[in-house]
């Protein structure tokens, strides 16, 4: 199943995307994709609420807004590093054990929202990501049962404010939670939907040049050990967000560096996660 939000930004509703590509509306569901959604059998629910009343459903036109495809999770964590190439050029060692990061929820946004670059900002960076969303609350997770506790996954843009990140004193949460930063979607597929995801393509564009192409496989850790090695340090809620990290390709690692400007264009996608398009805009 699909899982998507449309409408208004902050009043979005819940809905569902079909094989064909229509969306459905299913807020006469009455419920929202939250906490309390995905750690409390939503999924399953439904699955069989729609059996019955799937055919009364509204559609959803295509011209409607996306929204992130969950409700504000009670964390954002990040994994830094993940990709080997992508240590490499960034100029880092490959880490031993996951490097973890916060993102403030409070930077998701919609799959198709306009980038805001932050005020004064010169260094503006994108990251395709893939993002787990956590289906059951886990806790001292051994790698064999991690994968039982994912409802499913979607596209996440990771953007990134360079000079906040590495050139200014503390962690890198400064150059990771700017408003806009964490484009979300256009859907959540649950975790059938995706057969293996540590073998799936990914890829992002720059006003129509491929920078970012490559695969999952290049995990320097991978998904069981990820969510196994969180769970060590705090609780996992149902609805929380993994993001997976970046591979190689960011603007970071070019010579010279290559940011980000106001009317610039970002694509990206991810195979079985559908693809989501950023326009940059200057703050104010």
């Amino acid at each position: 199943m699909k899982l998507i939000r449309f409408g208004a930004q902050g009043k979005e509703k819940p809905g569902v995307q079909l094989e064909n590509g229509k969306k459905l509306d299913v807020s006469g569901y009455g419920q929202d994709y939250n906490e309390d959604f995905f750690g409390g059998d939503g999924l399953q629910q439904l699955k069989k609420w729609l059996e019955k009343h799937g055919d009364a459903c509204p559609m959803v036109a295509d011209s409607v807004r996306l929204g992130a495809p969950l409700c504000r999770p009670s964390k954002l964590i990040c994994i830094g590093l993940n990709y080997a190439k992508h240590a490499q050029e960034s100029g880092m060692e490959i880490p031993k054990e996951p490097v973890l990061f916060f993102k403030a929820t409070s930077a998701i946004v919609g799959p198709n929202d306009d980038l805001i670059i932050p005020k004064g900002s010169q260094k503006t960076d994108w990251e395709v990501e893939l993002a787990v969303v956590i289906g059951k609350k886990a806790s001292y997770v051994t790698k064999e049962d991690a994968m039982d506790h994912i409802a499913g996954y979607i596209l996440h843009n990771d953007y990134s404010e360079r000079a906040y990140q590495l050139e200014r004193s503390g962690q890198w949460v400064k150059g990771k939670s700017c408003d806009t930063f964490a484009p979300l979607g256009p859907f959540l597929a649950t975790r059938d939907e995706i057969k293996d995801p540590h073998n799936l393509n990914l890829w992002l564009k720059v006003n129509g040049e491929m920078l970012q192409n490559s695969n999952t496989s290049d995990f320097v850790f991978d998904i069981p050990t990820s969510i196994s090695y969180i769970s060590e340090f705090m609780t996992l809620l149902p609805g929380d967000v993994i993001s997976t990290g970046t591979p190689f390709g960011v603007g970071l690692g070019f010579n010279p560096p290559r940011y980000l400007k106001p009317g610039d264009v970002v694509e990206l996608g991810i195979d079985g996660l559908g693809s989501s398009r950023q326009v940059a805009r200057a703050f104010g």
